[in-house]
């Protein structure tokens, strides 16, 4: 089970954030733990200050731990069994880290919540003859919003005898179960920005600024009608084209004028490798649609619903992800000496944008 901890101003929800909120913070390294065959004792690496990349800032201190504790190789094929995983599917999200729309927060594992401002529109331009009469003297009001911090984490095992039948026949640990729970709360993450789920814990404001929304119910995006299902028998390739144009003008009627990503359910997939018509053999409805200006590419989301279609401006101001920590293998708890539990997690979440008037470059068919 893929499970969704959050950090709001009122406090924690969840084993993680209720950990991270009792004790300030969250060092990786103490829940990270590893056995030294040649000293025959376990460690912890903790982090002294400086560049978190530069091996030197960091100390090895002795602790007291389990039988069962990995050694450095075992952590080493865990965390790379996360990569792959990682890449699954992530469409949405994908688009977001390429395009270079994200915030990397400063200190993922502090106890605040992530907080950001929207503006209103101000200093309006006068037009005088002398240039001495004053404009307007307005100024930009600023908003402050708060976003809640989500930890998403899953749960495996790790079997105290076959990790000694591993080590004991020179095997390579089974990651497979690493694998799967990275899968998992990979998928969680694209769920967050393409499923109809909100996230929110403690006190709400009037326009729901402390809630995590996804493209397909943030209250500001831009409703469109779907005239007839794509897969239906009786659309046209002209028909998809002017729903398609129908979404850019209302982006467009909403300051919003691309670039924009279109995101399509699987269902309608193989709709858009039909040709267009029959008068233009050779040239797919796809093809057409990538022909309208300002459209830079269309995507298949598995996760949305169907006959959902959303057009998305993909700017800073539309969307972007918050990325806390990459995914990260740790060891949590343990059940006696048989067991030892295992977390995979990550701190990012996708903020879709609006500005105070409700101007949103998320453009929602359905």
């Amino acid at each position: 089970m893929t499970n969704v901890d959050l950090i709001t101003r009122e406090g924690g929800q969840g084993e993680i954030a209720n950990e991270l909120i009792n004790n300030g913070q969250l060092n990786l390294g103490s829940y990270r733990p590893f056995y030294d065959v040649k000293t025959k004792q376990s460690y912890i690496s903790m982090y002294k200050g400086g560049d978190p990349k530069d091996p030197k800032n960091y100390v090895s201190r002795p602790v007291q731990t389990n039988a069962n504790t990995l050694r450095r190789d075992e952590w080493k094929l865990l965390d790379e069994a996360l990569i792959d995983p990682a890449r699954y599917r992530l469409g949405g999200v994908a688009d977001l880290v390429e395009k270079g729309l994200t915030f990397n927060l400063g200190n993922a594992m502090g106890t605040t919540v992530f907080e950001w401002h929207d503006s209103s529109e101000a200093m309006e331009a006068s037009l005088t003859m002398d240039g001495v009469t004053r404009s307007p003297g307005d100024r930009v009001v600023f908003q402050h919003n708060y976003l809640p911090i989500p930890i998403i984490h899953v749960d495996y095992e790790i079997n105290a005898r076959a990790l000694a039948a591993s080590r004991s026949l020179g095997n390579a640990l089974d990651t497979t179960s690493a694998e799967r729970a990275a899968r998992r709360v990979s998928e969680k993450l694209e769920d967050m920005l393409f499923t109809d789920t909100t996230y929110k814990f403690g006190e709400v404001d009037s326009r729901s600024r402390n809630t995590i929304y996804s493209y397909i119910n943030h209250p500001d995006r831009n409703i469109v009608n779907l005239s007839i299902p794509w897969d239906n028998s009786a659309i046209t390739g002209a028909g998809i084209i002017q729903d398609v144009l129908e979404m850019k003008q209302s982006s467009i009627n909403n300051y919003h004028r691309g670039p924009w990503m279109l995101y399509i359910p699987t269902e309608y997939e193989t709709i858009l490798d039909d040709d267009y018509d029959a008068t233009t053999p050779g040239t797919t409805i796809r093809e057409r649609i990538m022909k309208i200006n300002g459209i830079t590419g269309i995507k298949v989301i598995d996760t949305m619903v169907d006959d959902n279609v959303l057009l998305v401006q993909m700017t800073r101001d539309v969307v972007r992800l918050i990325r806390g920590m990459g995914l990260q293998n740790v060891e949590w708890s343990t059940e006696g000496r048989m067991i030892t539990k295992y977390k995979v997690m990550t701190i990012q979440v996708p903020q879709i944008r609006s500005d105070q008037n409700g101007k949103c470059g998320v453009v929602h068919m359905v």
